[in-house]
């Protein structure tokens, strides 16, 4: 799936709300060679996408099938509530989902949040997209509760949001398919993950060099003072010191006798 030899490349997907802009000026830093392409999909599509060729790997929304695909889960994001600028719940700095019970909540199609019960009171017709819901937001027909991700992504002036303390919460994850974690799949985790350039993961350990021998100590004795050799034998030579006076000159000399007088 990353490309032939001959010309190697990389397909990112990504659904919506997702930046991965950090994670790509890492990639092209460290991997000039190999050309990544963005992939956008929406959450809906972005897991056949991946069984697909269209993608290496991607960030998608949890839950992932772990049957045939593999996730790390990055985090979580803050759910909150978009209304008008000039809405009562715009006072509050964080609301429950209780205090939304008298709304109208917008429900789209390609809502990702998992709902036991979705809070206040439902619409005539659920908008096609998040998208459209953020259109009604702004004619005034009604609120959205989505990941401050996509708040910020469908971001108006005359809108704003607020944190939603009880409502369920999406988390972002890495996906890429079991069969498929190449050698760039693992690139772009290791860059996901934060390991260095120098990290050692998945490298073969470096062989242990062999140690050098010292030179043999006892190839050359050294001789202590006082002309001996190690072994304690003379070695013939002179200490230095003169005779002492009187000692009868030469080895083995006697002193001659005084002469008589005639």
């Amino acid at each position: 799936m990353t490309g032939s030899e001959v010309s190697p490349s990389f397909r990112l997907a990504y659904v919506p709300g997702v930046t991965p802009t950090k994670w790509v000026r890492i990639w092209n830093e460290r991997l000039p060679d190999v050309p990544l392409a963005l992939v956008q999909v929406s959450a809906a599509e972005a897991f056949d996408v991946l069984r697909g060729p269209g993608a290496d790997a991607g960030f998608v929304r949890l839950p992932v099938d772990r049957t045939d695909l593999s996730a790390i889960p990055l985090y979580t994001e803050t759910t909150v509530v978009v209304i008008p600028k000039d809405h009562v719940v715009a006072a509050a700095e964080e609301v429950s989902a209780e205090d939304l019970a008298d709304e109208i909540v917008l429900h789209p199609l390609d809502d990702v949040l998992d709902w036991e019960r979705l809070p206040g009171r439902p619409a005539i017709e659920r908008p096609a997209t998040t998208a459209d819901a953020i259109e009604l937001v702004a004619a005034g027909v009604g609120v959205l509760v989505v990941p401050q991700s996509l708040a910020r992504l469908y971001h108006r002036k005359d809108l704003t949001y607020r944190p939603v303390s009880d409502a369920p919460a999406s988390r972002i994850a890495l996906s890429w398919p079991q069969e498929e974690t190449t050698d760039l799949v693992e690139q772009f985790i290791g860059i996901v993950r934060g390991r260095t350039v120098n990290s050692t993961r998945g490298r073969p350990p470096t062989p242990a060099q062999p140690k050098r021998k010292r030179p043999d100590a006892g190839g050359a004795q050294r001789k202590p003072a006082g002309g001996k050799s190690a072994a304690g034998k003379s070695t013939g030579k002179p200490t230095g010191k003169s005779p002492r006076a009187g000692s009868g000159g030469p080895k083995g000399g006697k002193r001659g006798k005084p002469r008589r007088r005639a």
